[in-house]
């Protein structure tokens, strides 16, 4: 998922003015989709001169409120994934819950905390850094097309570095990405949530 914007934040009154969904499965990628949002506010300057959509380019093109269904039954039974994945998906929830009342109750990961633990080697985790690393084209940035697509090239990437761990499955990665400390070697026999011996730790107040 990617998702630009007229700002920084909702809380700001911030619209999208752009969403694109690429959808990844068994390793490979199935289907997109991407449109124009109308914000219902003019376009900055230097929104405009990020990712080169116009006041007028949006002008003609469908409020988020005509393609929620459309998002929503994209999200629902999937996992959402975007590079800062906070950014992304509070947008797309608060428009989703305006627009029909809720937002689908879907996993999230975030590529950047990914590449923080599966590829602790690179300094800077930005979309640019991880797309050279993995020779991934990003055309054209700054754009949910080209942004969307080279997240999921990305991700796919980002994927085999954990299987290479033992890693397979979405609630052994959340678990994994969560920790604080690692130990020098992942032994997925001994950290899957769904084997016996595996408990949380519980820090006891202070006193």
């Amino acid at each position: 998922m990617d998702v630009e914007t007229t700002g920084r934040g909702t809380w700001l009154g911030d619209r999208m003015i752009e969403i694109a969904i690429v959808e990844v499965r068994g390793g490979s990628i199935v289907d997109q989709y991407e449109t124009l949002l109308n914000p219902g506010q003019r376009i900055s300057g230097a929104i405009t001169g990020l990712t080169g959509i116009t006041t007028d380019m949006v002008m003609h093109a469908p409020y988020f409120d005509h393609v929620a269904d459309e998002v929503a039954g994209r999200l629902t039974g999937r996992v959402f994934v975007a590079h800062n994945a906070t950014f992304d998906w509070s947008f797309v929830s608060s428009e989703l819950v305006a627009a029909t009342g809720e937002a689908p109750d879907v996993p999230r990961l975030c590529t950047v905390r990914m590449c923080r633990r599966l590829v602790p080697q690179l300094r800077h985790r930005n979309l640019d850094v991880l797309a050279r690393h993995f020779g991934v084209t990003i055309h054209p940035r700054h754009r949910a097309g080209g942004d969307a697509l080279a997240t999921a090239r990305v991700l796919i990437r980002l994927l085999d570095e954990a299987a290479g761990l033992g890693i397979e499955d979405v609630a052994t990665l959340t678990w994994y990405l969560g920790r604080h400390r690692q130990p020098k070697r992942f032994d997925p026999q001994q950290y899957a949530l769904d084997l016996p011996g595996y408990e949380r730790k519980v820090r006891r107040p202070w006193r």
